[in-house]
């Protein structure tokens, strides 16, 4: 078994948090790096991270989600915001960073700048945000799969109420709409129900299907 496949059968959402235990900086950038480098479509990466470390912030947000206690538990809390829309603005300033960084201009690359620029923005702002969270829940993967090569502990979020934590976090005025949080810590396995069970996943043959 690779350790990767280790790492990924060791982690699980976990269910509660030791507040005593900061995950180091160092391994924190590493699983920021790792969301930063993975894909998006058309490379536009159309979400920010918010690491919110702040305890009166994550209070704040604590009852609007669930009264989860990882949210104040943890170490760091991790906001996946997407975009609220896709503007000219916002396009024109990914594909003139990959301009700037490669240092030339390439015909391929601008005919497909057109392309987006002519679909993209004509779309209503609902189908792109939509569009811009499903880039964000590529992050949110590498992310968790980052954090178990740390052996940092991770729960994927859902379970709150987007609205209010984008006004706590001021994110509306970001041109931003919260997706999906993780909070990184360290499980503390007194009091977490799920820390000694089983991983359960559906067989290979049920989950996989082949085409040959």
């Amino acid at each position: 078994m690779s350790d990767l496949i280790q790492k990924l059968q060791w982690r699980y959402a976990a269910k509660k948090m030791d507040p005593a235990r900061p995950v180091p900086d160092e391994k924190v950038e590493r699983i920021l790096e790792a969301v930063r480098l993975t894909a998006s479509s058309s490379g536009l990466q159309p979400y920010e991270l918010i690491v919110v470390t702040n305890p009166e912030l994550r209070a704040q947000i604590k009852p609007h989600a669930w009264g989860q206690q990882q949210i104040t538990d943890c170490s760091h809390l991790l906001v996946f915001a997407a975009w609220d829309n896709y503007t000219v603005e916002r396009i024109n300033m990914m594909f003139d960073l990959v301009n700037e960084e490669r240092g030339f201009m390439n015909e391929g690359w601008e005919n497909y700048r057109q392309q987006i620029l002519a679909t993209y923005p004509g779309r209503d702002a609902e189908t792109n945000y939509q569009h811009a969270a499903r880039q964000a829940y590529i992050g949110v993967g590498t992310a968790l799969i980052a954090a178990a090569e740390e052996e940092v502990d991770s729960t994927p979020m859902e379970g709150f109420d987007p609205a209010k934590v984008d006004e706590i976090l001021g994110l509306k005025a970001r041109g931003l709409r919260s997706v999906v949080m993780i909070p990184l810590g360290y499980r503390a396995a007194e009091g977490d129900w799920l820390v000694n069970l089983k991983k359960v996943r559906r067989a290979r043959s049920q989950f996989i299907v082949e085409m040959k």
